[in-house]
Formats: C-alpha cells, sequence, structure tokens
C-alpha cells in the first residue's frame, strides 16, 4: 500500500505539544478550525475559545492543518468556507487515516449562535 500521508503524519510523535499545554487543556475539547481567510479564522478561533469547554487551534493552510493535527489530539475539525474542494478531501482523508473517529464539520457563517449550536450538536 502506497503511504499517501505527509511526512508530518508519518512522524506524528515528534509533533507532540509540550506538558505544560497539555495540561493546560487537557480537559477541554479540542477544535482545529480551517479557513483561508486570516481575519475570519481568528475570529472563529476566538468565538470557540469563548467557550471555557473548548480549545481552538486555527490554521490557515493544508500544511498548517496537516501540522497542527500531528500535534494534538483534536476531537473535531471545523472547515471554514474559501478551501477548495480537492483540498478539502485531502485533508479529510488524512485526518480520518490517522482518526477515524474525528468529527468534521462544516461552517461557512452566520454567527457565533450558530457556530456554538453546529459544535455543540457534531459533539452530540
Amino acid at each position: 500500500m502506497l503511504n499517501v500521508l505527509p511526512l508530518a503524519f508519518r512522524h506524528r510523535k515528534a509533533f507532540r505539544p509540550s506538558p505544560l499545554t497539555f495540561n493546560l487543556n487537557k480537559m477541554k475539547t479540542q477544535i482545529l478550525a480551517i479557513g483561508r481567510h486570516p481575519e475570519i479564522l481568528q475570529t472563529v478561533v476566538r468565538l470557540i475559545n469563548n467557550n471555557p469547554e473548548w480549545n481552538a487551534t486555527g490554521a490557515a493552510t493544508d500544511d498548517e492543518a496537516m501540522l497542527a493535527f500531528a500535534a494534538a489530539e483534536f476531537k473535531l475539525v471545523l472547515l471554514g468556507g474559501g478551501i477548495e474542494q480537492d483540498s478539502e478531501d485531502r485533508l479529510c482523508a488524512a485526518f480520518r487515516a490517522l482518526n477515524p473517529q474525528i468529527i468534521i464539520v462544516q461552517h461557512y457563517g452566520g454567527g457565533s449562535g450558530l457556530l456554538t449550536a453546529e459544535i455543540y450538536q457534531a459533539l452530540g
């Protein structure tokens, strides 16, 4: 079988967060937010982090998203607007190869209330 995962995925343990970061956030649900528009991504991350139960990490590129996913144990990936379909397909396949239980949600805007509702619904 051809290994199509990026190098960062093949050496996942090399990208673990520091113990201090892990201890501060271990009780929070880890969410990876991916978006192509930096200002919107920053806002989405801030809105997610306003919930004391959640900790968001933002990624604006595929490489940032893959490195972040390899570095932490995310429960949910939030896909924002502007991500091309082929890029979205590659990211989802790579994330599911590493964690078949990963929850992936598409979010295209609609305000903080909708964002919160989408995350709660996805987490069940």
